[in-house]
C-alpha cells in the first residue's frame, strides 16, 4: 500500500512551494507600502544587552547594559532574589552610567534568569541572565586570527560578541582521547546570532564543523593545542550577536547536556498534568515497522528519538471497540526542530496476508487563535500558541491489533541524536493550558512591527493582554482569568474565555494617581472540570527583540519567567476612556444598550475621530463605532438583538488605535536647559579667572612669573573643560528637544472595564 508518510510529505512540500510563491507575490505587492510606514507603539523601556550575559554562582560580576528608552534608570533587578545589583562607582565615588556590580549569591540556582531595568517609564522588557557553576571569562579584544586566539581553560565559559564579517578564535589544550563538549549558547539566551562552531588544529585547519546546533562533540586525536572558531551563519555581528561559549570535558559514555536556554512560546502547553518523565518507557530500536514493531500496553508514556535520518518508530497495541485514547507528542515543545506526525492503522489478517487499514492521522496542534500569516502583527498576533507537535484522539472502531507509526515529517533531511520526543497515550484527562501576551495591533500603512511590550503602565492607561488556551482531551468549559499581587493603584479585570472558545482578555488599569513602583504579579485561570475547581498558571510571552520591520528581521518570541507589572509615574496616557458612571449597565435581551462614555484627554491626536471595537465574550461581534478625539464624552451602542447575547452578567471594554502626537520626555528638555545654564555659568567663571591670571602673568615680576604662569595654565585647562561641558550640555539639549518634538505614533487605546447585565426579554 502507499506509504502514508510519503503522501504527507508530498502534501507538505507542495504546500510549502505554494506558500513561497504567495510570499513572493506579497513581497512584490507590499514593497511600496513600507515607504508609508508610521511609528507604532508608544515608547516602552527595553533592556537590550547585558555584557557579560551571566556569571558563576558565588561571584560578583561587572555588567554593562544598553537599551531603548532607559532614561533615569533607578535600578537593575533580576527575576531571582539571590541576584542583586548595585551601581558601579568611579574613583570619585560617582555612579558610572549603565554599569553595575551584580552579586550572584552562592545558593542561586544555576540556569536561566532574567534581568530588567526600572527606568523612568517603568520596568523594562527582560533580557536573559545565565547563572552557571563553571568559572567565567569575558572577551575584551578582537580574536579574528589564529595568532590572536584567546586562551580558554577547559571546564569554563567565555562571554563574547562576534563582529560582522568576522570569525572569533579561541585556543584550548586537550589530551589525546579526551572528549570535549563545546557548546555555544546564543538563541537560547536571546542573542540574534545563529552560531557556527568549528574545531581546528593548532594551525587553524578545520577538523569538525557544526552549522546547525551550536554544539560540538569532539574527541582529541592527539595531545596539544586546538583552535575553536565561532561565527554567525551569515556573518552578521555586533552588540546584539552575543554568545556564551563553554568547553567542558565529559566521560566517553556521557550523554550530551547543553547550556540552558529559554523556552519557545509553544512549550507552554507541555507537559500535561500528571506526566512523569522518569516513568517513560524507552523506545527500543529497531522498531521501523512490520515484525519490528515495538509492543506496548495502553496507557503508556514513551521516550524516544527521531534518529537516524528518516526514522519511523512503530508501536503495536491491542484495543477494544469503542475505546477512546488521547495521544500527545512533545518534541518541538522540547526545543527540537522537528515536526512529528502519527498514523494509526488497524492490523487485519486476511487470507494469510497482513493488511493495514487507516484509522486516523494526527499532525499539528493548531493555534488556538488566528495568528499572523507573516510572523508579524498584521492580520493576527505575531505569536503562535500552536505547535508542530501532536494532540489528538484515537477512537477504536473494532476489537483487535493496532499499529502506531511516528515520524518526523522532514526527518529525512536531518540526522541528530538530540531530536528527542515524548509520546503519551492516555485515557481522557480534560484540562487546559494558558499563555498570554500584550495585545498587538492589526497594522496598516506598511507597518511591519513586532514589539516587546513590557507591562509598564502610564498613569491613567489600560493595557490589554490577549490570553489563549490550548484545550486538552475534550475540555470545553468556561475559564475565568485573574491577576493578583499588583502594584498600588493598579487593578486587573479578566474577560473570561467562554465555553468552547480559546481567547480571553486581561485588562490592567493604572489609576491617574497611581504611585511609581512595580511588583511581581500572578496571572492564572480557573475552571470547573468535572466536580473539581482547578487553577492553572498563565505563561507570559514576549518578543526577545523589538522588531520594527519584519521584512528585514524574523521576530523571535519566547516565554518569560514571571509577570512583573510596573507604573512609571512620569507620563500619563494620551487619553483615558471610561463609562460615565461606575455601575452595572442593564438592558433587556433583544433591545439596545447605550453606555455613555467620558474622555480624559491629555494630548493631541492626528484626526478628529477613532474607531472603537469591543472586547468581551458574547459581545465582541459588536460593530465598530467612531468616537470623537476632540470631545470629552461620547456613547457606545450595543445592538443586543443583532448580537443575540444570552441573558447574564458580562464585562466588556472598548479599544481602538488613534494616532497620537506624542512628545517624548519633555521634562528632559527642561533638565537639559538647566544643565546648559549651569555649564555656561561655570564657563563664564572659568573664562574670567583665566583672563585675570593671563593679565597677572603678563605684568608679573620675574620672581612671580613662573608661579602665576602655572596658575594661568591650570585656569586655561579649566576653561577648556568648561567649554567641553557647555558643548556636551548643548548637545543634550538639542537631542532632548528633537526627541520631544510631537511625533505621530499609533498605539492601542483601551477603555476601563465596564460591567453590563443583560436581562431576560419580557414575555409577550
Amino acid at each position: 500500500m502507499t506509504n502514508p508518510f510519503a503522501r504527507n510529505r508530498r502534501r507538505r512540500i507542495a504546500a510549502s512551494s505554494l506558500l513561497s510563491l504567495a510570499t513572493m507575490f506579497l513581497l512584490t505587492m507590499c514593497w511600496a507600502a513600507q515607504a508609508a510606514a508610521q511609528s507604532v507603539c508608544l515608547p516602552a523601556p527595553r533592556l537590550l544587552t547585558t555584557m557579560p550575559m551571566g556569571g558563576q554562582v558565588g561571584t560578583d560580576v561587572e555588567v554593562t547594559i544598553t537599551g531603548d528608552y532607559l532614561e533615569d534608570v533607578e535600578s537593575l533587578v533580576f527575576s531571582h532574589p539571590d541576584i542583586t545589583a548595585r551601581p558601579k562607582l568611579n574613583d570619585a565615588g560617582q555612579p558610572e552610567p549603565n554599569k553595575y556590580v551584580v552579586t550572584i549569591a552562592a545558593d542561586t540556582p544555576p540556569g536561566i534568569h532574567e534581568a530588567r531595568v526600572f527606568a523612568r517609564l517603568g520596568l523594562s522588557a527582560a533580557r536573559v541572565f545565565s547563572v552557571g557553576t563553571l568559572p567565567e571569562a569575558m572577551q575584551t579584544a578582537a580574536t579574528t586570527t589564529v595568532s590572536a586566539a584567546m586562551p580558554i581553560a577547559l571546564n569554563s565559559i567565555c562571554n563574547a560578541t562576534v563582529q560582522a564579517s568576522a570569525v572569533n578564535h579561541y585556543s584550548i589544550q586537550a589530551e589525546a582521547g579526551q572528549r570535549l563538549l563545546i557548546d555555544c549558547a546564543a538563541k537560547g539566551i536571546d542573542s540574534k546570532m545563529n552560531p557556527v562552531l568549528i574545531i581546528a588544529d593548532a594551525e587553524g585547519r578545520d577538523l569538525l564543523v557544526e552549522r546547525r546546533g551550536g554544539v560540538l562533540d569532539f574527541t582529541a586525536p592527539t595531545t596539544g593545542s586546538y583552535i575553536v572558531k565561532v561565527h554567525d551563519l551569515t556573518f552578521k555581528g555586533g552588540a546584539e550577536y552575543f554568545f556564551r561559549l563553554s568547553v567542558q570535558t565529559i566521560p566517553a559514555d556521557s550523554p550530551i547536556s547543553r547550556l540552558p536556554g529559554t523556552r519557545g512560546v509553544s512549550s507552554f502547553s507541555w507537559p500535561p498534568i500528571g506526566y512523569e518523565p522518569d516513568a517513560a518507557l524507552a523506545e527500543a530500536e529497531p522498531n521501523n515497522g512490520g515484525e519490528a514493531a515495538q509492543p506496548i500496553t495502553l496507557p503508556c508514556e514513551i521516550a524516544g528519538r527521531f534518529f537516524p535520518a528518516a526514522d519511523v518508530d512503530t508501536f503495536e497495541f491491542t484495543a477494544t471497540k469503542g475505546e477512546v485514547w488521547w495521544v500527545e507528542v512533545a518534541s518541538e515543545r522540547l526545543g527540537r526542530p522537528t515536526d512529528p506526525s502519527i498514523i494509526v492503522q488497524r492490523v487485519v489478517e486476511e487470507a494469510g496476508e497482513t493488511k493495514l487499514v487507516d484509522v486516523v492521522e494526527l499532525t499539528d496542534i493548531a493555534s488556538p487563535v488566528k495568528r499572523s500569516s507573516n510572523g508579524y502583527a498584521y492580520d493576527g498576533p505575531p505569536y503562535n500558541a500552536g505547535s508542530t507537535d501532536i494532540l489528538g484522539k484515537v477512537e477504536i472502531p473494532e476489537d483487535g491489533r493496532y499499529r502506531l507509526q511516528l515520524t518526523d515529517l522532514f526527518g529525512g533531511t536531518r540526522t541528530d541524536p538530540n531530536n528527542e520526543y515524548r509520546l503519551v497515550i492516555r485515557q481522557a484527562a480534560p484540562d487546559f493550558a494558558l499563555v498570554a501576551w500584550a495585545l498587538h495591533m492589526e497594522l496598516r500603512n506598511g507597518d511591519r512591527n513586532a514589539l516587546s511590550k513590557p507591562m509598564a503602565l502610564r498613569n491613567g492607561s489600560t493595557m490589554a493582554l490577549e490570553v489563549v488556551a490550548v484545550r486538552r482531551d475534550g475540555f470545553a468549559g468556561e475559564i475565568s482569568l485573574t491577576m493578583e499581587d499588583l502594584p498600588d493603584g493598579v487593578t486587573a479585570t479578566g474577560l473570561k474565555i467562554a465555553a468552547g472558545e480559546t481567547r480571553g482578555i486581561m485588562l490592567l488599569t493604572a489609576r491617574q494617581d497611581a504611585p511609581r513602583g512595580w511588583r511581581n504579579a500572578r496571572l492564572f485561570g480557573q475552571a470547573t472540570i468535572g466536580e473539581e475547581e482547578v487553577t492553572r498558571p498563565v505563561h507570559l510571552a514576549c518578543m526577545a527583540w523589538p522588531v520594527r520591520d519584519a521584512w528585514q528581521e524574523i521576530p523571535a518570541p519566547r516565554l518569560l519567567s514571571g509577570a512583573p507589572v510596573s507604573v512609571g509615574g512620569s507620563e500619563f496616557a494620551q487619553i483615558s476612556i471610561a463609562a460615565q458612571e461606575n455601575k452595572v449597565y442593564e438592558a433587556q435581551a433583544g433591545t439596545t444598550l447605550t453606555i455613555p462614555l467620558v474622555h480624559i484627554r491629555r494630548g493631541d491626536f492626528s484626526g478628529a475621530t477613532t474607531g472603537l471595537r469591543t472586547f468581551g465574550a458574547g459581545l465582541d461581534r459588536n460593530a465598530s463605532f467612531d468616537v470623537p478625539l476632540t470631545a470629552d464624552q461620547s456613547e457606545a451602542v450595543l445592538d443586543l438583538a443583532k448580537l443575540k447575547t444570552p441573558p447574564g452578567d458580562y464585562t466588556i471594554a472598548f479599544y481602538g488605535s488613534p494616532v497620537a502626537k506624542h512628545r517624548h520626555n519633555p521634562d528632559a528638555v527642561l533638565k537639559a536647559e538647566r544643565e546648559l545654564k549651569q555649564a555656561q555659568q561655570q564657563l563664564d567663571e572659568a573664562t574670567a579667572e583665566s583672563d585675570r591670571l593671563a593679565k597677572e602673568a603678563a605684568a608679573a615680576s620675574a620672581d612671580q612669573k613662573n608661579e602665576i604662569e602655572e596658575l594661568s595654565r591650570a585656569a586655561a585647562e579649566n576653561k577648556k573643560a568648561a567649554e567641553a561641558s557647555v558643548a556636551a550640555a548643548d548637545k543634550r539639549l538639542k537631542d532632548a528637544t528633537t526627541q520631544a518634538q510631537p511625533k505621530d505614533i499609533v498605539d492601542i487605546v483601551v477603555s476601563e472595564p465596564i460591567a453590563i447585565r443583560i436581562l431576560p426579554a419580557e414575555s409577550k
